[in-house]
């Protein structure tokens, strides 16, 4: 491929600032300091720039343990973001497959497979979800039934599709749903009166957090991993 695009994909650069960054000069190839974009560049080069021999990066697929006061993008201006806590080339490309709240933490899927990520955020798949929630009062155990049934949110005209309630103790459960509204699950204890103190997603799919992860640290998914979905 051209060397301009190689600098894009492998810095996460736009195909304009690729260009600038050959001119200054900076770029190295085979050794040699490079300053035509439209140089091919093949498995055999070696593209060397800031200390480091480039790479292009295929896809990628990472667990992490999202901490509570981070957000999962990376245009708030008030707040840190997950991508802060990852060490890797090319962050730019990088994106959440399903977002957490502010405040929720748990597992945190992160790739740069927009197809991969589709099919685990697509209402149409209906992927599966796990919650812990900590609850201001004790849930009637009435709510069972009522979560499988479907509830109705606020500002929804559809109900919730049917998910899964169970009772730890009194004022602690585990919700699974298989779509992922707004606030959908701090909105379904909402409706039945209640308040979510603190929220932590536990498995999504077949994936379960890591244990081994502390909050802040991730891991690449292993090949079954990325295949279960």
């Amino acid at each position: 491929m051209r060397l301009e695009r190689f600098l894009s994909e492998s810095l996460g650069l736009t195909r304009s600032q690729s260009g600038k960054l050959i001119r200054s000069g900076e770029v190295l190839v085979n050794g040699v300091v490079n300053k035509l974009a439209a140089t091919q560049i093949g498995e055999q080069d070696v593209v060397h720039y800031d200390g480091q021999d480039l790479q292009l990066t295929g896809p990628r697929y990472f667990m992490l343990h999202k901490p509570e006061g981070y957000v999962c993008s990376n245009d708030d201006p008030d707040h840190p973001s997950v991508f802060l806590l990852f060490e890797e080339p090319a962050l730019g490309k990088l994106h959440c497959a399903g977002r957490l709240d502010l405040d929720t933490t748990g597992l945190l899927l992160v790739t740069d497979d927009g197809q991969w990520s589709h099919r685990i955020t697509s209402p149409r798949h209906e992927c599966a979800k796990t919650y812990r929630a900590w609850l201001a009062d004790p849930v009637d155990p009435s709510a069972i039934a009522l979560f499988a049934e479907g509830v109705q949110l606020r500002g929804e005209r559809a109900l919730t599709l049917p998910a899964e309630l169970v009772l730890v103790t009194p004022t602690e459960a585990l919700l699974t749903i298989h779509e992922g509204k707004y606030h959908q699950v701090k909105r379904m204890f909402a409706a039945i009166g209640n308040k979510v103190l603190r929220l932590h997603r536990e498995q999504v799919g077949e994936l379960v957090l890591a244990p081994e992860l502390a909050p802040g640290e991730y891991r690449p998914l292993t090949a079954a991993e990325i295949a279960a979905f």
